[in-house]
């Protein structure tokens, strides 16, 4: 399937292979990540997910180790090309890790930081920071719980509270795609469920990307799919990748309907 650069798709990879050392973590994948849709990725632990999801903002070129052979196109350009800064990449594609992290800071500055950083200014009509931090922080749904306490630590938050922090934070940068890495494992249910809700929320306006251990929350809030499993090389590949709805009742693939039934994996 040849790279089409087609704007619909926030994130297209052909024939990636990516590497640790010697070992191959992720075979020949070939995805189309869909706009201001959420996907899934789902597949038993070891099998690339994480991996594969932080190719997606060149994440895995921190773990001196890695390389990667492909194309990963973001809006129709490659983010591998040798011209291509990944700190810019980054600003454009935010990141939510597994453990909550925020920073040893006041709430406000966890939401003010990033955006300061990354150039943030009140010119040519932009809002000042302290309605730019509110504005984050509702699209976070987190305002109301902290709008009394923005100058006290992040960390003082509960673990819910404060991964919704980290994604103010994310927000702050103004990315076009968020991706999540297990954003809900650490968190309690009724935590985890605002977390959900928040997903569906921000899809209106973001491209999320989430991989996720359970597969009820990925039938809950995604709208595509992609389970991976590993071949006998112990490398991720990419078994089937669709809509949730036809991923989950009617997969193709019997490793899929194994995996989601329970069967492995």
């Amino acid at each position: 399937m040849p790279i089409s650069n087609n704007f619909r798709y926030a994130i297209e990879s052909q024939n990636i292979n990516i590497y640790y050392g010697d070992f191959r973590a992720v075979k020949d994948i070939t995805l189309r990540i869909r706009q201001n849709k959420i996907t899934a990725i789902i597949g038993p632990s070891g099998c690339g997910k994480s991996t594969l999801l932080r190719s997606f903002n060149r994440m895995n070129e921190l773990v001196p180790s890695s390389h990667i052979d492909g194309e990963i196109h973001f809006m129709g350009r490659n983010i591998y090309s040798p011209d291509v800064d990944p700190v810019e990449i980054r600003r454009s594609i935010g990141m939510v890790f597994q453990k909550p992290n925020p920073f040893p800071k006041s709430i406000f500055e966890n939401v003010a930081w990033g955006a300061r950083i990354n150039g943030f200014t009140s010119d040519f009509g932009r809002p000042n920071m302290d309605v730019w931090v509110e504005h984050c922080l509702k699209r976070a749904a987190l305002w109301d719980e902290v709008k009394d306490k923005l100058d006290q630590s992040g960390l003082s938050l509960s673990g819910g509270q404060q991964q919704r922090l980290c994604i103010a934070r994310a927000i702050a940068i103004q990315p076009q795609i968020i991706l999540m890495d297990e954003p809900a494992s650490a968190l309690d249910p009724i935590a985890t469920l605002k977390i959900e809700e928040l997903m569906r929320e921000l899809a209106e306006e973001y491209t999320i990307i989430v991989v996720t251990h359970n597969m009820q929350q990925a039938a809950r809030v995604s709208d595509f799919t992609a389970f991976l499993t590993m071949d006998t090389d112990r490398s991720g590949i990419l078994v089937e990748y669709g809509e949730t709805n036809q991923i989950f009742t009617n997969p193709h693939d019997d490793r899929t309907e194994g995996y989601i039934t329970g069967r492995f994996g």
